[in-house]
């Protein structure tokens, strides 16, 4: 019976995903891209579903839905708006990195009541100018104040929806004193912090996530440092989380420039029913580039569906080499799936006023690649090779 209940649980959040992705980001998904606009709609009718909280346990005032109805979200949101997809994926990444990491942190328990109750979206500053893209290392620290409180001021290049985050997790060297990779995870307030932006935001894609760097200064209770060294946090959660979560909307991405090839195909049928089409041989072709990436795509969350038994399992070697090879996959189909949609729809794929349009989708894919560099994957890939007993 419970196994039932959940599987309603989750239905029904879905339900309401496939609702808001159907008719607010799409219909705002041009929009956003041309306007490089912060998705607002799209959050707030997230919000008003209570999709925020939705992996927050319902003993903390969450949905409680599986991770696997979360990374089935982000799927259905990158059907129609990679940006709010985006943003909708990494706020998840932060809940479930402190949501899975609560040991003796109530702070962080009351939190995450406080985020079911007021549908609260956090945003992360985990990049750092000066550790050349490296997540497991900090130049910015934790400074001790008085009386309980901490303070801290980083340069961060980038700052995902920064600007229009309720509240911001930020990564630190521990103290002034630690190595650059004892780090910890703090979460402030955005009245906590003062941003002050370092540059601007007009990319290829990805355009609606507004995305600028700042210089973030923050002031905060000790208690809002998250106690699990964020070591365990990244290699047990974030990053695997990230990759599953960020694989699974560039396969809705992917799927939605299949879909416009596919309506393409169809409607030059109908023209020409006595004609042979060279684009449904080419679209044949894709139909095998996507179904290798759904392949992918699935494996990488079943295996950390199997993994999130027994978290130390997630933190070995062939682990790491798992999602390592799951985000660079992704990563590197996604942009060619669209590529090959665009080669079949021709010139009206390839404008921006048709319906069978994918350059949008071809520059939000071609963002995958840079989010942890994959050249940065393939070198850590390539150490752990020449160790690991098995991958």
């Amino acid at each position: 019976m419970m196994a039932d209940r959940d599987a309603d649980r989750d239905a029904a959040f879905l339900d309401s995903i496939r609702r808001i992705a159907d008719g607010v980001a799409a219909r705002d998904a041009d929009v956003v891209d041309r306007e490089a606009s912060f998705p607002s709609a799209t959050i707030d009718a997230l919000r008003g579903e209570r999709a925020l909280s939705a992996f927050v346990p319902q003993r903390l005032g969450g949905a409680g839905v599986s991770f696997a109805a979360i990374a089935a979200a982000s799927f259905e949101l990158g059907r129609r708006c990679g940006a709010s997809a985006m943003v909708f994926a990494m706020h998840q990444i932060q809940v479930a990195s402190i949501t899975r990491h609560l040991e003796d942190a109530p702070w962080f328990e009351d939190y995450l009541s406080r985020l079911g109750r007021d549908q609260r979206l956090i945003a992360s500053a985990t990049s750092e100018v000066g550790t050349g893209g490296d997540l497991g290392k900090s130049i910015a620290a934790v400074n001790q104040g008085s009386a309980g409180r901490v303070s801290f001021e980083k340069q961060a290049p980038t700052v995902s929806y920064g600007a229009h985050a309720d509240d911001l997790l930020t990564t630190l060297r521990r103290a002034p004193e630690a190595e650059p990779g004892d780090q910890v995870i703090v979460l402030t307030h955005s009245e906590q912090n003062t941003l002050e932006q370092t540059g601007t935001w007009d990319p290829l894609g990805m355009r609606g996530t507004c995305s600028p760097g700042y210089t973030i200064r923050g002031e905060a209770a000790v208690e809002q440092v998250l106690p699990t060294p964020f070591e365990k946090v990244a290699t047990q959660t974030m990053v695997p989380v990230s990759h599953v979560l960020w694989s699974h909307l560039w396969l809705g991405i992917a799927t939605d420039a299949f879909d416009r090839a596919r309506a393409f195909v169809r409607a030059s049928a109908k023209q020409r029913p006595d004609q042979p089409l060279p684009a449904a041989v080419r679209l044949s072709h894709l139909l095998s580039e996507l179904s290798l990436m759904r392949a992918e795509v699935s494996s990488g969350l079943r295996a950390f569906e199997e993994a999130s038994s027994d978290p130390d399992r997630l933190s070995t070697m062939a682990s790491v080499l798992r999602f390592n090879n799951l985000k660079i996959a992704a990563s590197d189909q996604a942009p060619r799936v669209c590529q090959g949609a665009m080669n079949v729809c021709g010139i009206v794929g390839y404008k921006n006023d048709t319906p069978f349009s994918v350059g949008r989708h071809l520059r939000d894919t071609m963002s995958a690649c840079l989010m942890v560099a994959n050249e940065r994957i393939h070198q850590t890939n390539a150490t752990l090779l020449l160790i690991a007993k098995e991958v």
